[in-house]
């Protein structure tokens, strides 16, 4: 049996059998199912499903064509990734170095299945850190004046190496509509706020002004607005009158690290699914 396996994630409008049905076009090709969960949005009417299987014979691309064309024929969108593939992703980094040194640490030591290609950073604050770790690092000044060329320049970087995730590990730049379009695949964001509240610029300090007794962070995707894109993960701590907003930050990147970790892990193992301006996470 092959160690290959796929992971499938489909989801279209709820119809009577559909885990049987995909639970049998698996079995009749000779595959072996080792997980599988479901979810089902009852005010939309909208099915979701998570499955992982091994293929028979490591047969692992002929499965992914075929899955794909079952699924249509369901009248289901999927989405099938082969754990013998690794994706390509880059961080784009500034000054803070909580993120960038515990993403790249948990990479190093094999807990995400990917290929690290590039740290990207509109500073050269952590190019002496990247080299350490055996990292291209890659300056691109972004400034209000030079974003557009900048993002161009970034572009065609990531087109180069193939870049298919981006992750913003405290990436102090607003990420145009035009970037993400033209980029085309996910791009993760770790805001640190609980969002919705506290969207936008210094967050700490705005919880520290209203007086909050919770603070949090939270890893979504990035879109066109702001601080506004599918919610991937979240955590909270508590706060009291007390904490100033250097406790704040403090307590704040303990957070930070450990919700984007979790957010990356979740993409980088299939477990999200995408739609509308909502996550489906399969964790």
């Amino acid at each position: 049996m092959s160690s290959t396996t796929l992971v499938a994630l489909l989801h279209g409008p709820d119809q009577p059998g559909l885990v049987a049905r995909v639970a049998g076009w698996i079995f009749e090709r000779g595959g072996n199912i080792l997980h599988a969960d479901q979810h089902r949005d009852m005010e939309a009417g909208v099915f979701f499903q998570r499955v992982e299987w091994v293929p028979a014979n490591g047969d692992a691309s002929a499965d992914t064509a075929a899955f794909n064309a079952f699924a249509a024929s369901l009248g289901m969108a999927a989405r099938v990734t082969s754990s013998a593939r690794r994706p390509r992703i880059a961080i784009f980094v500034s000054k803070f170095d909580h993120c960038f040194h515990d993403l790249v640490l948990r990479w190093k030591s094999g807990e995400y299945a990917c290929d690290l290609v590039a740290i990207v950073s509109n500073h050269t604050a952590l190019e002496t850190a990247a080299h350490g770790y055996g990292l291209p690092y890659h300056v691109i000044p972004v400034t209000a004046a030079t974003k557009a060329a900048g993002e161009a320049a970034q572009l065609e970087l990531l087109r180069s190496l193939d870049v298919e995730l981006v992750i913003l590990a405290r990436y102090m730049q607003v990420l145009s509509d035009d970037f993400l379009k033209k980029f085309g695949r996910p791009v993760i964001n770790i805001h640190h706020s609980f969002l919705p509240a506290f969207a936008g610029g210094k967050p700490y300090h705005q919880a520290a002004e209203r007086g909050v007794k919770l603070i949090g962070a939270t890893a979504h995707y990035a879109t066109a607005v702001l601080d506004d894109g599918p919610i991937i993960q979240q955590d909270v701590t508590r706060v009291t009158h007390r904490h100033g907003v250097e406790d704040l930050v403090r307590k704040g990147r303990d957070l930070e690290k450990i919700v984007l970790a979790q957010a990356v892990r979740w993409h980088l193992e299939s477990r999200v699914l995408v739609y509308g301006n909502k996550t489906v996470v399969f964790d």
